[in-house]
């Protein structure tokens, strides 16, 4: 039995208790006898779903008060809708995080640690979110990277379970980590860093366009068939490599660039909780840096350089995310398609020395998360409005900023039953503790709760306490050892020795470095490798280990525990 289904669960309400008992939490309502807790359902029969998820995103956007990356078509769909800040993924890498959330379940009930497991075979045939849809009369379609593609998905997206036709993968992403980055010296390589001029391109295009342009595609399919739909679109950036229409480096002079607001190996920081970027090594460019292995430092100018692109392929995706939303507007469905958007989970840029994600600081668990639904976040439009007029960030970048974002801790495994509860669906059962064989249920809570209520909600009135509050979020990171190695970010299933588990509060993140036996999916509490404890007011970046503090040990270990329970 996995054992973060047995502790999670019951660490979430004994510090809701706790938190309670010192008056810092309402307490929670009662649930109503299906499980729904007083579902508020928003107007109209039919609501489609324009899912949008981003890779190795994180919140990196004017709607979260970044002063540098130029996001505006983004922006404005914040300003329509529910934006949360402090949203978490459940594992700082695609496969799991992806598998997770859209079936529901955490990384220990999956047993996806990995990219080489699929769930339906390996653990129970877990119903996931598309597929709860398309039993309930939706066309569901997948465009672009989804699901993790190969064996975490059945090398089918896992169709047709989750979808009513087959995914579309683009023909140019055979290209991603091929020679096509021009090089100083005039020659192709497989680069970090690659600009490009899109029409030297094989097929004289890039992935993330060939996605948008198939999603708009079926966008007008279902409207002309007058079809339900569930519309999932990923988009590969701003994932490495940094492969992106050269024009959106100039939005970003390198010399407006700054480092990392903390770009050293915090002294503090276990050796375990390290991660040693090997898919950043292994490009071109950065092999020729001839950085030592594990904690050599990228020289300034190129770390500079990486910060530039990525910010730049930020730009490059809120592109394509805004010419989406306004054909979903141009089609008239802006008025009856809740959307979504958020990523698998974050990336680091420098902090802490490290790159990439595979940790579970908050830059590499944190995401962007935000749901737009037409007459609850924003009022109901009408033929002809422009909710979503495309941005264009090279003479427009200038957009409103939303007010209000929920301040809650919430989790990406809790997509599903928002999602269910917002299109009017039977919000799926909380999983029981053991819950391997057991195809429907959620491992997540309905985010609905956090939402501004609506008209009708002022008038009646709304308790504070109506709804439970869970006021954590987990995430996990498995490492081969002690000390990194060259397979410290992506070990496979087998090799996994440690289990690094992190709750993370309103005012501390706390991560227990653990034993942990691949062999039966057990975790020894008792055999603590390291520990870290960060207060959120007074350490943001997460830089100051105060877990061994003389002065605080026997507090900080105390709350850690509660991860146990």
């Amino acid at each position: 039995m996995g054992l973060q289904r047995r502790l999670r669960p019951a660490a979430a309400f004994l510090l809701a208790g706790l938190l309670c008992a010192a008056g810092v939490l309402p307490s929670s309502g009662a649930a109503a006898a299906d499980g729904t807790r007083g579902v508020r359902r928003p107007p109209g029969d039919s609501m489609n779903v324009l899912f949008i998820v981003s890779d190795d995103l994180r919140p990196v956007l004017g709607c979260y008060g970044d002063l540098v990356v130029k996001s505006p078509n983004i922006d404005q769909l914040a300003l329509q809708s529910v934006v949360f800040q402090n949203a978490f993924a459940q594992q700082a890498v695609c496969a799991p995080s992806r598998v997770s959330f859209l079936t529901g379940r955490r990384p220990d009930t999956t047993r996806l640690y990995d990219f080489h497991s699929y769930w339906r075979a390996h653990v129970g045939n877990y119903s996931t979110l598309p597929q709860y849809f398309k039993e309930n009369g939706y066309i569901t379609m997948s465009v672009g990277k989804v699901f993790h593609p190969g064996v975490s998905s059945n090398h089918s997206d896992d169709y047709p379970y989750s979808w009513s036709v087959p995914p579309f993968h683009p023909s140019s992403e055979k290209y991603e980590n091929t020679k096509v980055c021009r090089g100083k010296d005039g020659q192709l390589h497989a680069n970090l860093l690659c600009p490009v001029d899109v029409a030297e391109m094989p097929e004289g295009t890039l992935p993330d366009i060939q996605s948008t342009e198939e999603a708009i595609r079926l966008l007008k399919m279902v409207k002309e068939k007058n079809s339900k739909f569930f519309l999932a679109v990923g988009y590969h950036k701003p994932h490495i490599p940094f492969r992106y229409p050269q024009e959106f480096l100039e939005l970003y002079p390198l010399e407006n660039i700054t480092l990392a607001p903390d770009p050293d190996v915090p002294k503090g920081l276990p050796s375990v909780a390290y991660n040693p970027w090997m898919d950043i090594r292994r490009r071109d460019d950065v092999q020729a840096l001839n950085i030592s292995f594990p904690y050599g430092p990228i020289p300034e100018d190129f770390q500079r350089q990486i910060r530039q692109n990525y910010f730049a392929s930020v730009s490059y995706l809120d592109m394509l995310v805004g010419k989406l939303l306004n054909a979903l507007n141009d089609m008239g469905l802006s008025s009856n398609t809740i959307v979504v958007f958020t990523s698998d989970h974050g990336w680091s840029l420098g902090e802490h020395g490290e790159w990439a994600k595979y940790s579970n600081f908050d830059i590499a668990t944190r995401v962007p998360l935000m749901f737009y639904v037409p007459g609850m976040t924003a009022p109901l439009s009408h033929p002809g409005d422009r909710n979503f007029p495309f941005i264009d960030l090279f003479t427009q970048v200038s957009t409103p900023l939303p007010q209000g974002k929920p301040k809650e801790m919430v989790e990406l495994v809790s997509l599903f039953p928002t999602l269910a509860e917002l299109a009017g669906l039977r919000v799926p059962p909380p999983c029981p503790v053991t819950s391997f064989q057991i195809s429907l249920c959620t491992e997540g809570q309905s985010m609905v709760q956090y939402f501004p209520p609506t008209k009708g909600e002022h008038e009646k009135g709304r308790s504070e306490g109506e709804f439970h509050r869970p006021p954590v979020a987990f995430s996990q990171y498995p490492r081969p050892g002690d000390t990194p190695q060259p397979n410290s970010d992506l070990p496979l299933l087998k090799d996994i020795k440690v289990m690094g588990y992190s709750m993370r509060t309103d005012t501390y993140r706390c991560t227990l470095w653990l034993g942990f036996n691949p062999s039966n999916f057990s975790v020894d509490w008792n055999d603590i490798h390291a520990g870290e404890f960060y207060f959120a007011e007074s350490d943001p970046n997460q830089d100051h280990n105060m877990y061994q503090s003389e002065k605080d040990s026997h507090f900080v270990k105390k709350l850690c525990r509660i991860l146990e329970h």
